[in-house]
């Protein structure tokens, strides 16, 4: 079963995650930062998920981190933010978050997007 890594500290986005992941036939697995996600990416996870509003987490600095490490380098990153943050989803896919969506798409279509990752 493929793994996804999620860097995401709100408790109603980590049930939907755990709930998504095992409809698309992954193993979730949680990290509290960059540094976290990177030691669990053993596995070679097929997605790493960020929140990009995360209280207290720098998400742009932890997309630097895991782009600029080997282990990393190569996961895809799929962001989820405020459709209000327009600068955030510039700077986020400018550092090398491969999508970012809105927190309303990413929670509707949490499913197929998981699938899309499956493949």
């Amino acid at each position: 079963m493929p793994a996804l890594i999620a860097i995401v500290t709100d408790l109603i986005f980590i049930a939907k995650i755990q709930d998504g992941a095992r409809r698309a036939g992954f193993t979730a697995v949680f990290a509290k930062n960059a540094d976290d996600a990177i030691e669990k990416s053993k596995d070679a996870p097929a997605v790493i998920i960020l929140d990009l509003n995360a209280p207290g987490f720098d998400s742009l600095e932890a997309i630097r981190a895991l782009k600029s490490t080997e282990q990393t380098r190569h996961v895809r990153l799929l962001g989820y933010v405020s459709h209000v943050e327009g600068d955030l989803i510039r700077a986020a896919q400018q550092q090398g978050c491969d999508r970012v969506v809105a927190r309303s798409a990413f929670s509707q279509n949490l499913p197929a997007l998981l699938e899309s990752y499956a493949q």
